[in-house]
């Protein structure tokens, strides 16, 4: 049988799906489908249809046409000869489980990059671009497997009706571009998962993130990846004044606990600045904000323009936004906006989304 090529499918996509289709198969091409799948030790079978290249493909252009069966995807993303037959369902599903995981997270890890270019408004700061961490949770379907590898949401009514898995990313805020994230069963904590980010993060990156995420140790891991940090931390956080600065911040100690603190044992230095919000309109009017930082220095890095760069950590919220409201959104009579059963394939789904977006 001949070796089925990749198209962009017939034209009764409308011109927009047309045009991410193109910009997806422009940025990722098939020869760089065949040398990921050729890397993991994934081979055309001559007798089958369905290779691991067009699935691979299948897969990718789903992050795309998120509201089309995967019969559909199929229609408009792989060649057929005239007149052959699509595929059923099952084979499909069959197929994407031989395809697995790996080769779309390797894909995955080659083409994402930071995109931003130094200037570009939002996306630097001083020579620091700017990235953010912060996680969202997704409702995926009801099936043993889900359940059993993600777990439910629990409350004091009972446990949630779908299972659901927590995604943290991290993202260039400037131009929204997800660089990694890592998948968690829900009942995880945010902050456990943000070691499997750290190793993404660069020397030259300043990193936002809110207040749920700031622990000693994560300081500690942060300063030893030589990326700078500007978070904002919750207000029962001891933070006593070593050296006060010009611009009304000032330098403290973080410990890695009381007993620290007591003996001023193991102790790292960070500057503090706090704020109080004056706009009756806005939630946390009143309330007295505090961020930390690695960068120390007050003349180089005043106080206010800090206290203004932290917000543009909401860049990420717009990203969550976007994948979940627009790019995925909830079909009517639909249970989840992740559709796979099975939990290779939503960790499969969930890539391909990111790279479409």
């Amino acid at each position: 049988m001949a070796r089925q090529g990749l198209s962009l499918g017939p034209p009764a996509l409308g011109p927009v799906d047309l045009d991410r289709l193109a910009g997806l198969q422009h940025f990722i091409g098939p020869d760089r489908l065949r040398q990921v799948l050729r890397d993991g030790g994934r081979r055309n079978r001559s007798h089958c249809r369905l290779t691991p290249e067009v699935l691979l493909w299948v897969v990718l252009a789903r992050g795309i046409l998120t509201d089309l069966p995967l019969r559909e995807v199929f229609r408009h993303a792989a060649t057929r000869r005239r007149g052959q037959k699509l595929p059923c369902r099952s084979g499909l599903c069959q197929a994407r489980q031989r395809l697995g995981v790996a080769p779309v997270r390797r894909l995955f890890e080659q083409v994402v990059r930071p995109l931003a270019r130094p200037g570009q408004p939002g996306g630097s700061y001083k020579g620091w671009h700017l990235v953010g961490i912060d996680g969202n949770v997704l409702d995926v379907p009801d099936s043993p497997a889900n359940a059993r590898v993600f777990g439910r949401p629990t409350g004091g009514r009972g446990d949630g009706a779908f299972p659901q898995v927590r995604k943290l990313a991290l993202v260039e805020l400037g131009t929204h571009a997800e660089l990694a994230f890592v998948l968690k069963p829900c009942g995880r904590s945010e902050t456990s998962r943000v070691a499997g980010l750290l190793r993404h993060l660069r020397p030259d990156q300043l990193l936002l993130c809110d207040r749920n995420f700031f622990s000693y140790a994560l300081g500690r891991q942060l300063l030893r990846r030589e990326a700078q940090v500007l978070f904002r931390v919750k207000r029962g956080l001891v933070l006593r004044p070593v050296r006060r600065l010009a611009d009304g911040s000032y330098l403290a100690k973080i410990y890695p606990g009381p007993a620290a603190r007591a003996q001023d044992r193991d102790g790292v230095i960070v500057r503090v600045l706090r704020y109080t919000l004056d706009d009756p309109q806005r939630v946390g009017h009143g309330e007295v904000h505090t961020l930390l930082t690695t960068l120390r220095d007050a003349r180089a890095y005043p106080a206010e323009e800090l206290i203004l760069l932290y917000h543009e950590r909401w860049e990420q919220e717009l990203v969550i936004d976007e994948q979940q409201t627009h790019q995925a959104p909830r079909q009517p009579g639909k249970e989840a906006q992740v559709r796979s059963e099975t939990p290779a394939g939503v960790v499969q789904e969930l890539y391909a989304l990111s790279l479409g977006h």
